[in-house]
């Protein structure tokens, strides 16, 4: 990889950028849709040295979820993007004010470029976390900045390479480097920020954007709950809640973090996540379907969850009998069943392959639990009572929401994704993602009579005029 750039190049960087884009002024829906297909060609053109790379940095990731979810995935979101931006780029009326509508007066909104849209993407999904909102960014207009996760250092080094070669320097720009240069890109003077990752990190971005006042989305993360509903069937609903949590090893922001399973049905829950997850995985060790943990620290974090938890008398199920793999990082996911809330494991969001299983009798307790905590990015729920269904939606807050599955809803492009509260502010994909990155320029165009002048709201005031408008006194 090439030496991290300083804060200084960056600026030149943006400078040369921001020349660029008042240069060329508001870009045409054609020069729009040729940049996206730039990435479309990208992605299709090197999809196996991306995946190689990826497998690389993780030390072990399937070439099929990296296909599915970095390669497959962004190419919808920006062909999404090409098939619609004509539509999100039309202006859109708005109803001029009586009387001023009835004499000529017209309103609209426009939806302007902002400029220079920094992208900072997290580990977890390298790619994807660049295209998905590029592809917005782009549709809308703009230009842009990606500071990819310094711990996917083949990945970022490529993404910096076919950047360059797909691209030009006064259209996109990749930084790379570690904390500081990602420090130094949160203080940057851009027109838009949206970062990807920890909550803890996304503070100090909203801390360095706002020196200079530039706005934010923020996707982070949080502890997604799970409500088995005592009406579902509990095995159907533990294989959905398995496939999901093994998904990248639960190295996934909207990961179901914790489940609340009725008291009655917890063995069936146990049994039914067991069978599922030795279903599709029958060995860890060397299994090149199951993906590994990132790094040494993160493996060691989720391994400290898991032995603290032993220690603490707390029943510890692993769901499948191969021992941790240092040498490859791979952990099986364990069943934490009722855990003290003093545990790390329950403080913290886990983002790796251990599920937290918590027993109720009531509803109710589900819902106080929930509400009691910070709001998390997804809320999963397994049931069909529609009446329940509305309660849950209704009493609780998140990010978004999937029924009857995990994760699903963000798969849906044309939803909005994004986090509330602690998980997040702001939010993209789809229309939501366009006018994300646009300023909604309001645009009045006034009739053919003076209005204030006709009305005797000018001074000097005609009181005759005004005591007639206002009928002597402003009534209800």
């Amino acid at each position: 990889m090439n030496a991290p750039v300083t804060l200084d190049t960056m600026t030149m960087q943006l400078q040369k950028l921001r020349a660029a884009q008042r240069a060329e002024g508001c870009p045409s829906a054609n020069v729009r849709k040729e940049r996206l297909q730039r990435c479309i060609d990208m992605l299709v053109d090197h999809q196996d040295d991306l995946v190689n790379a990826l497998d690389e940095d993780y030390g072990g990731r399937s070439p099929y979820l990296s296909k599915m979810s970095e390669i497959m995935q962004p190419i919808g979101h920006l062909k999404h993007a090409i098939k619609h931006l004509e539509k999100w780029m039309k202006p859109e009326k708005r109803a001029a004010m009586f009387p001023m509508g009835l004499l000529g007066g017209k309103a609209r909104i426009e939806y302007q470029p902002l400029g220079v849209v920094g992208i900072m993407s997290p580990w977890n999904f390298p790619m994807a976390m660049v295209f998905h909102p590029l592809a917005n960014a782009l549709a809308a207009g703009n230009r842009a900045m990606i500071k990819p996760s310094e711990f996917n250092p083949k990945t970022a080094a490529l993404l910096e390479k076919l950047f360059k070669k797909y691209f030009s320097e006064d259209e996109i720009v990749v930084v790379n480097g570690g904390p500081e240069a990602g420090s130094a890109f949160a203080s940057l003077d851009l027109d838009h920020i949206i970062f990807t990752g920890a909550t803890s990190i996304g503070r100090m971005v909203m801390q360095a954007a706002a020196q200079n006042l530039t706005p934010v989305t923020l996707e982070l993360g949080g502890k997604s709950p799970t409500i088995i509903s005592k009406a579902t069937d509990v095995k159907q609903a533990a294989e959905k809640i398995i496939s999901g949590k093994t998904m990248n090893a639960g190295q996934v922001c909207l990961s179901p973090d914790y489940v609340f399973v009725p008291e009655s049905e917890l063995e069936n829950f146990v049994s039914s996540a067991r069978q599922t997850f030795q279903e599709m995985f029958p060995t860890i060790s060397g299994n090149s379907d199951y993906v590994a943990v990132i790094n040494v620290r993160h493996y060691q974090r989720i391994t400290g969850y898991i032995e603290e938890a032993k220690a603490a008398g707390v029943r510890v199920e692993a769901l499948q009998d191969d021992a941790y793999n240092p040498e490859e990082q791979r952990i099986p996911v364990h069943v934490i069943i009722n855990p003290d809330e003093s545990l790390k494991v329950m403080q913290d969001e886990i983002f790796g392959p251990i599920l937290i299983v918590k027993t109720y009798t009531e509803l109710s307790e589900c819902i106080n639990y929930i509400a009691d905590h910070p709001h998390p990015l997804g809320l999963y729920y397994f049931g069909d009572d529609k009446a329940e269904q509305q309660y849950v939606l209704e009493n609780t807050q998140s990010g978004g929401v999937t029924i009857n599955d995990v994760i699903m809803h963000i798969s849906n492009i044309d939803l909005p994704f994004g986090g509330v509260g602690n998980s997040g502010m702001g939010n993209y994909q789809g229309w939501e993602g366009f006018k994300t990155f646009s300023h909604a320029r309001s645009v009045y165009t006034q009739g053919w009579l003076n209005l204030p002048k006709l009305a005797g709201t000018n001074p000097p005031y005609n009181s005759e005029k005004l005591d007639k408008l206002f009928g002597g006194q402003i009534k209800k």
